[in-house]
């Protein structure tokens, strides 16, 4: 299930996982736990540095917030006995912050957090990983809507990316692992957990680009991919939206959200092929599984 891409720089990426037809919420579930949550490195210079890159961050910019986060931990496959069932997939997460994420994934020093080893959640036992949502959307006349993010953000300004953000623990209660020990907790939360990875992704098409929630299909979960550079992992959905594109571009004027981005573009699927030379890693990822999944479909 694992293929490596290559582009220059911080254009390159990692399928962790594809589905290329299409998980509904039925077929994704969710195990929080702690075994998932990143391991502390045993260099302990290396660990004290995450403290000082943000308090360093924090004198810098006093509004910055250490907000929780689910960190990605890896993923089974429960095909079953049965041919005929459908392919279920289940994500692995633990619990990080905006802290630790600024302080392992966005340090200078990110490799060498890193493990030598073949297994993705072994090599990224160390960093934060938290995990990022991305969202394919196509609108009723068949193009996609793509955003240029503000020259403004921290992370790759002026680059185009898919709609997305954060699936967020506290929309579910969840501040840390205290409190979910017991079995039905666990069965509970883990449900909560699993509906926020798709609840979270329409909101962020909402706030990000105005298109009311009640013009959205109910999203399909495509895969996970990550940007080899700092190795930031994103799950990404495809999404309908029964608006044409003219309705959306006048709807993103008074978009929530619309600081993080300067101009929203829909555009054809080989404009959208060289767009994606002009995205981050994870998100030129998310390209590629959309990709498969147009493949899949015109194959079926």
């Amino acid at each position: 299930m694992e293929e490596k891409l290559s582009c220059n720089g911080g254009h390159e990426f990692k399928l962790l996982l594809s589905c290329p037809s299409g998980l509904s919420p039925s077929q994704v579930s969710v195990v929080f736990d702690e075994a998932y949550d990143r391991i502390p490195h045993p260099d302990p210079t290396l660990e004290q540095s995450i403290s000082e890159i943000w308090d360093a961050r924090v004198q810098q910019s006093s509004s910055l917030y250490n907000g929780t986060k689910f960190r990605y931990g890896g993923y089974n496959f429960d095909v079953g006995n049965d041919p005929k069932q459908q392919l279920h997939v289940s994500l692995h997460l633990g619990l990080t912050d905006y802290r630790t994420f600024v302080g392992t994934n966005l340090s200078l020093m990110w490799e060498r957090f890193l493990v030598p080893s073949e297994d993705d959640c072994i090599q990224c036992q160390h960093t934060s990983s938290p995990l990022g949502n991305g969202a394919v959307v196509e609108t009723s006349d068949g193009r996609i809507l793509v955003l240029q993010r503000s020259n403004k953000v921290g992370e790759f300004p002026g680059y185009f990316v898919f709609p997305g953000g954060h699936p967020e623990p506290q929309e579910v209660g969840i501040i840390s692992h205290e409190g979910f020990q017991e079995l039905n907790q666990c069965h509970m939360i883990n449900s909560k957990v699993s509906q926020e990875m798709f609840d979270s992704i329409v909101r962020e098409v909402v706030e990000e680009i105005g298109a009311p929630a009640n013009s959205l299909s109910s999203p399909i979960f495509i895969g996970i991919s990550r940007r080899v550079l700092n190795v930031r992992p994103t799950a990404f959905f495809f999404i309908k939206c029964n608006l044409l594109s003219d309705e959306i571009q006048q709807l993103y004027s008074s978009a929530q959200d619309g600081f993080e981005s300067t101009q929203l573009y829909a555009v054809s699927m080989s404009d959208l092929e060289n767009m994606a030379s002009k995205m981050p890693g994870c998100h030129r990822g998310g390209y590629a599984l959309y990709k498969l999944m147009v493949q899949g479909t015109s194959d079926s």
